[in-house]
């Protein structure tokens, strides 16, 4: 029988770079090669396309990356240095004719590479927004994870929002200001924000991943650089309340989601960060942060979350796979929908993999359920009819 050809897609140029190399090394690692054919292809921090040849070398023919990440610097795992440092280019996708196999043209001197379904383990800006979905629906070639607009409104917070409000689902209080806005009158935007949220905020670009350029404000001197800060990532910047308010922390909660039209949850799982909240730093350059899987919680609060989870994936029109982030207060346990990821970290020990192990789901097996999907949605597409004349 004819191996299914994989097209691995990593890299990126978004602030995530580093851990879409890592959660590319560990789905090719785990890939069963008896049943795929894989094709890994790399995206330079300034977008340029790698080809299949350099992308493996630069994959298979390195050690695997350390565990402490430093974010920005290319050095910090061979399989950057590479990736930054690369010459061979790739030609983006083209749109191909019925039946034919997509293709990626290389240098002349390569042959084209054909592929039948990518699975795009790009996290962030470029990777998870819609961007690089919309390249392969003009391609017409199957791919894993959500769509052009599942993609796009879980990478925008307050789009995200806006949709888990029209649906019904429980959300923190909050504000989205633009940095237009900050920038013309600063002083106005926060006395606004203070007439209508109470301390301590957190404050977040609207389109980024990893909790990069997010801060806790606990009072109105921090409330300049929090907003700076988050300017700098974002035209949009979302502020929120603090569920647990100054005293204690909100439980952090976390659930995966798979399938296209008839999702299914996993077992909850909780983190308890090291630091004052699961910031870039807590998940990926220091120790001490605690998973718990399952999450201490009552089987009521359990099926809760978990129906919280697969409304929350419907409400945003999402497909394959996302993993849906919540907020426990302390004191009332009450729960809030906080966010979902359409493409969440993938290595073996990431938060999803993890909490469909927990479930009974391996690794390996997940990669498979979800290449079984996306081809399951492009069959579902295909039946579409886009002209008069077909």
């Amino acid at each position: 029988m004819k191996k299914i050809r994989v097209g691995i897609l990593f890299g990126g140029r978004s602030g995530e770079h580093e851990i879409s190399l890592l959660s590319a090394t560990s789905v090719l690692e785990a890939i069963n090669k008896n049943k795929y054919e894989v094709v890994p292809i790399g995206i330079t921090k300034d977008g340029r396309w790698l080809t299949a040849q350099h992308a493996e070398n630069l994959l298979r023919g390195k050690q695997d990356p350390p565990l402490q990440l430093r974010a920005g610097d290319p050095r910090a795992t061979p399989t950057a240095a590479v990736l930054a440092t690369g010459n061979a280019t790739f030609v983006p996708p083209v749109p191909r004719a019925e039946l034919m196999p997509f293709q990626i043209s290389g240098s002349p001197d390569l042959n084209p590479i054909h592929v039948d379904v990518i699975f795009p383990v790009l996290h962030g800006t470029f990777g998870e927004d819609g961007t690089i979905q919309g390249l392969l629906e003009l391609a017409d070639i199957a791919y894993v994870g959500a769509g052009v607009l599942g993609s796009a409104a879980g990478m925008d917070k307050d789009v995200m929002k806006r949709l888990f409000t029209a649906a019904g689902l429980p959300i923190v209080k909050h504000l989205t200001i633009l940095r237009s806005d900050l920038q013309k009158n600063p002083h106005r935007v926060r006395r606004l924000v203070e007439s209508q949220l109470k301390y301590p905020l957190f404050v977040k670009p609207a389109n980024l991943g990893s909790s990069v350029g997010i801060s806790k404000v606990h009072n109105s001197k921090e409330f300049a650089h929090g907003m700076k800060e988050a300017a700098s990532y974002d035209r949009k910047i979302v502020v929120e309340e603090s569920v647990g308010g100054m005293k204690q922390k909100a439980r952090e909660i976390e659930c995966s989601v798979l399938g296209n039209e008839k999702p299914v949850a996993s077992v909850a799982g909780e983190i308890i960060p090291a630091k004052e909240f699961y910031d870039y730093t807590a998940k990926y350059l220091e120790e001490g942060s605690q998973l718990l899987i399952p999450a201490k919680l009552t089987k009521k609060q359990m099926k809760h979350v978990q129906e919280l989870a697969i409304a929350a994936f419907c409400a945003v029109e999402c497909s394959g796979l996302a993993r849906v982030d919540f907020l426990m207060d302390p004191h009332s346990e009450e729960i809030y929908v906080s966010e979902i990821n359409t493409m969440p970290g993938f290595t073996s020990i990431s938060m999803y993999p993890k909490l469909w192990a927990a479930s009974g789901v391996p690794y390996p097996e997940l990669i498979d359920r979800l290449i079984l999907l996306a081809l399951e949605s492009h069959k579902e597409k295909k039946k579409n009819r886009y002209s008069r004349c077909n």
